[in-house]
């Protein structure tokens, strides 16, 4: 009866944090996850050049909302090479930012398909941090949003 109590209690407990946080994360091989990174892509490309995949640090879901931090990187996990990137060419990206090539995007699902609204690359800041943001990603970046 003991083990009985002590092993609801456990299972009690430790849904709490995931039912507080109220999203969560695609797992690899899914439709849902492969329609973010392929939301996120096209920047990446734009950028960096193609083929693009990403490194994922965090990806998050709730209902019709998205954030996801992300290493852009070449197939095969290898590196991007700046100075050779359309965007240096073009004078969109400084080869030398403090971030790196780190990228961030907070998306929307219009109807079945999924949009990075907001995305940025190389951020040294938490620019999603703010108010008009927090308005309405507060489900998926609750953490950066707190006292807003």
């Amino acid at each position: 009866m003991l083990r009985a109590v002590i092993t609801v209690v456990f299972l009690l407990t430790g849904s709490i944090p995931a039912l507080a946080q109220g999203w969560h994360e695609p797992q690899r091989g899914t439709e849902l996850r492969a329609a973010l990174m392929d939301a996120l892509r096209p920047h990446a490309a734009w950028l960096l050049g193609a083929p693009v995949e990403f490194m994922v640090h965090e990806l998050r879901v709730s209902g019709d909302l998205g954030f996801a931090s992300v290493s852009p990187q070449r197939p095969g996990g290898g590196a991007i090479q700046l100075w050779q990137t359309p965007g240096v060419a073009r004078g969109e990206i400084d080869p030398q930012m403090e971030g790196g090539v780190t990228m961030q995007a907070l998306y929307l699902r219009s109807g079945r398909t999924w949009v990075a609204v907001h995305w940025a690359m190389g951020a040294s800041d938490v620019w999603y941090a703010y108010g008009p943001i927090c308005a309405i990603w507060r489900p998926v970046i609750p953490e950066a949003c707190q006292g807003m």
